[in-house]
C-alpha cells in the first residue's frame, strides 16, 4: 500500500486500518493520514539538529470517519490504544460522518492543515467537495495569535528567570506556533492569488518572516524547535526576546486582515 508514488504507508498505519475495520466493519467510510510532508521532513532532518537539542520522532497522525460512533466503538479503540502508541501512532481522530460535515467551520485551522497535507489510506476522500471558509481561517488565526502571545507573556513571568523553565516554555509552544504560521502563510498565499507554498512549516516560517520583516531568523529558529524535546537554558535565553517580538508582530499583522 502507498500514500503516493514515492511514499509507502507505514506498517503501523496499515495495522490501524485493519484494526478499525475490525471495530467498525462496513461503517468505516475513510481513513486519512495527515501531516505527511511535515513528518517526512522531520525524518530527513533527524540528524540535523545541534546545540543540545534532542530530536523526537513525530507520531503518525490519522483521522477516521465512520457512519456512526458508539460507546462500544470507543471501548474497543481504548483496548487497542496502547498497541497503537507503541507502534508510533497518535490516537486517531474519530468522527461520525454528520459531525465531520459540521466541523469544518468550527476547527478551520485544524481541518485546513489536514486538507493541505493528507493522503487517503482507505475508503473515499472525505475532503472531496469540502472546503474551509477563508473568513473562518482569518478569525481563527487572529484568536490563536493573540492567545499565543498571552501564553508566552504568562509563561515568561511564571518562569521567574529560570532558564530551564523558559526552555520548556519555548519547546512546548513551538509546535502550535509552527501550525499557526503554516495557516497564516497558506491564507496569505490564497490572498495573493498566485503565491506558492510547499506546506512545510520551515518554508511557512521563512515566508512569514518576510511578511513581518522580522530580524534574523527569529521565527524559523522557533519552528525548528518543534521537532525537539529539549533545548539548553542558554539557547532559550537567546531565542525568547526575538520570539516574543515576532509573535507581537504577527498579532498586529493578522489583526490587519479584518480591518
Amino acid at each position: 500500500m502507498y500514500y503516493g508514488a514515492m511514499t509507502a504507508i507505514p506498517d503501523s498505519v496499515v495495522m490501524l486500518d485493519r484494526d478499525l475495520r475490525e471495530i467498525f466493519g462496513a461503517r468505516l467510510q475513510s481513513l486519512v493520514a495527515y501531516g505527511v510532508r511535515a513528518e517526512q521532513r522531520t525524518h530527513d532532518d533527524d540528524h540535523g539538529h545541534g546545540g543540545g537539542q534532542h530530536v523526537e520522532r513525530p507520531l503518525a497522525h490519522t483521522m477516521a470517519i465512520a457512519n456512526t460512533l458508539t460507546a462500544g466503538d470507543l471501548r474497543a479503540c481504548a483496548g487497542r490504544a496502547a498497541a497503537w502508541h507503541d507502534a508510533g501512532l497518535a490516537t486517531p481522530l474519530l468522527l461520525a460522518a454528520n459531525e465531520f460535515e459540521r466541523s469544518l467551520d468550527a476547527f478551520p485551522l485544524e481541518f485546513g492543515a489536514i486538507v493541505a497535507d493528507h493522503v487517503v489510506v482507505s475508503g473515499k476522500n472525505p475532503f472531496d467537495g469540502a472546503s474551509v471558509d477563508p473568513a473562518d481561517v482569518r478569525r481563527a488565526c487572529e484568536v490563536q495569535a493573540r492567545s499565543h502571545l498571552l501564553h508566552l507573556r504568562e509563561g515568561y513571568i511564571e518562569a521567574r528567570g529560570n532558564g530551564d523553565a523558559l526552555a520548556v516554555l519555548i519547546v512546548q509552544s513551538a509546535a502550535p506556533f509552527a501550525a499557526l504560521l503554516t495557516a497564516v502563510a497558506r491564507l496569505q498565499r490564497d490572498r495573493d492569488a498566485g503565491g506558492s507554498m510547499t506546506g512545510d512549516a520551515e518554508t511557512a516560517g521563512r515566508q512569514v518572516e518576510r511578511l513581518l520583516d522580522t530580524p534574523g531568523r527569529a521565527i524559523t529558529d522557533v519552528v525548528k524547535v518543534a521537532g525537539v524535546t529539549e533545548i539548553s537554558a542558554a539557547e532559550a535565553a537567546r531565542m525568547f526576546p526575538a520570539y516574543l517580538e515576532a509573535v507581537e508582530r504577527l498579532v498586529t499583522f493578522v489583526d490587519g486582515w479584518t480591518r
